[in-house]
């Protein structure tokens, strides 16, 4: 499904992100709406790819889980978020498993919609075009940072891709994540042992790096962590 590790919030690298807004809101013209309770899914991977759906409300997870059940993160998508978008251009089944964080409405849009409308609107195509190259530069740096980035960097990069997308900036320069995440969350979006992620986490709180209040992480030196994740 070519989503970030932990993607949220806005959309970005999907096709509704890419296109002028007029074609965008036409193509969606057609969408049906679909609700779903928190911890709902909406599909599994493998199911049949027969459209993409834009969040408008809530929140979703997006994972994948090994043979033996480990489960892997790539993505926790908010508002104006799309999920599905690849199905609609190459057809196969889903990648991944996408399920529901919070109570969640969102739009429906239909491989047999989408077919009809690019062929009406054939300019579709560049901006297609646009939304893979950015995926696979996503990509890249996806498989770098998990060949190379130490492990306190990828809870890093884990922690200030959530403060991206649920991040609230307060006094002095530090960032609350408005999104109550656990540890076995974070180590399943930085694709390491919770173990590892608790050492980590003990050891940036003693520090004062991260603190947390209430079950909401804050970013109490986001440039510290940001250093950490660079590769």
């Amino acid at each position: 499904m070519g989503f970030r590790m932990a993607a949220a919030g806005p959309a970005k690298n999907n096709l509704l992100s890419d296109l002028p807004k007029d074609l965008s809101s036409e193509l969606m013209a057609g969408a049906t709406t679909r609700k779903l309770d928190a911890n709902e899914v909406l599909f599994l991977a493998g199911d049949p790819g027969d459209g993409l759906y834009r969040v408008d409300e809530g929140l979703l997870k997006v994972s994948i889980a090994s043979a033996s059940g480990a489960e892997r993160i790539l993505a926790i998508l908010g508002p104006g978020a799309v999920v599905g978008d690849l199905a609609i251009i190459d057809g196969l089944p889903r990648s991944a498993t996408v399920t529901a964080l919070r109570d969640c409405k969102l739009s429906f849009l239909s491989r047999a919609a989408f077919d009809a409308f690019v062929m009406k609107e054939p300019r579709t195509y560049k901006y297609l075009v646009t939304m893979l190259a950015a995926r696979l530069r996503d990509t890249d740096q996806l498989v770098a940072a998990g060949s190379f980035l130490p492990l306190k960097g990828r809870v890093a990069r884990a922690l200030l891709d959530l403060a991206h997308a649920f991040g609230n900036e307060v006094a002095g320069g530090r960032v609350v994540i408005r999104q109550k995440v656990s540890q076995s969350e974070l180590a399943a979006m930085a694709g390491i042992a919770r173990e590892n992620v608790s050492r980590i986490m003990n050891d940036w709180m003693r520090a004062k790096t991260v603190t947390r209040l209430s079950g909401y992480y804050c970013l109490e030196k986001p440039a510290a962590l940001k250093r950490e994740s660079e590769l």
